[in-house]
C-alpha cells in the first residue's frame, strides 16, 4: 500500500464503502415475509464464509478460493440491492455482472483481476470450489430459515427456502449435513 497514489487509496476506500452498504442490506427474502430486523446481506455472507472455511478444510479444497468467492458472491447486491431468485432476469444478471465490474474497478488492477476471475468462476458454477460454494450458501439460507422458524418470527412458511436449498444441495456430504437441519427444525 505504500506505494499506491492518493487516487489509488481514495479508490480503495470508496471500495470499502460500497461493500459496506452490505451491512445495511436487508436479505430481500426475508423481508417479502415480514420477518422484523432480518439479516443482511453481511450476516449471510459472513456464515456462508464461516461454512466455506470449515467445509473446505474438511474436504481438501482451495481454502482461500472458497473464501474469496464466498465473499464476492453478493458483492454486486451493494449497487443493485438483493434479488430474490424469482426476482432475477438474463437483464439482472447483466447489472450483477455490470456492478461487480465497477466495484472491483476500483481495486488495484492485480487485485481486480484476480477476484474478477473468482467471480466468474463463481458464476459459471464448473468448478469444485464454486460448486461447493453456490451449495454452501443454499445450506446457510436453509439454516437461517430453520432459526426463523425456530424462533417463531414469521407465520408464513419457509419451505420455499428449504425446498430451495434441497434443490440446489447435491453432494452427498452436504445433503447429510442439510439433513440434520431439517431433521432439527422437525424436533
Amino acid at each position: 500500500m505504500e506505494r499506491m497514489t492518493n487516487s489509488n487509496l481514495r479508490n480503495l476506500v470508496k471500495f470499502f464503502e460500497i461493500t459496506g452498504k452490505l451491512k445495511r442490506t436487508p436479505r430481500s427474502g426475508w423481508v417479502e415475509l415480514d420477518i422484523r430486523k432480518p439479516e443482511s446481506v453481511a450476516d449471510h455472507t459472513f456464515r456462508t464464509s464461516i461454512l466455506c472455511m470449515v467445509y473446505s478444510d474438511l474436504e481438501g479444497l482451495d481454502e482461500l478460493k472458497l473464501l474469496r468467492m464466498a465473499l464476492i458472491h453478493d458483492l454486486p447486491e451493494a449497487i443493485i440491492g438483493d434479488l430474490t431468485p424469482s426476482r432475477k432476469t438474463a437483464r439482472s444478471k447483466e447489472e450483477e455482472n455490470a456492478a461487480v465490474n465497477q466495484i472491483l474497478s476500483l481495486l488495484p488492477k492485480k487485485q481486480r483481476e484476480k477476484y474478477m476471475t473468482d467471480w466468474n468462476e463463481y458464476r459459471e458454477g464448473k468448478t469444485r470450489e464454486a460448486k461447493a460454494v453456490r451449495q454452501l450458501e443454499k445450506l446457510e439460507m436453509a439454516l437461517q430459515a430453520k432459526e426463523y422458524e425456530e424462533a417463531g418470527l414469521t407465520r408464513q412458511s419457509l419451505k420455499r427456502f428449504i425446498k430451495s436449498a434441497d434443490k440446489a444441495i447435491v453432494w452427498p456430504q452436504l445433503r447429510r449435513l442439510l439433513s440434520y437441519i431439517l431433521e432439527e427444525r422437525q424436533q
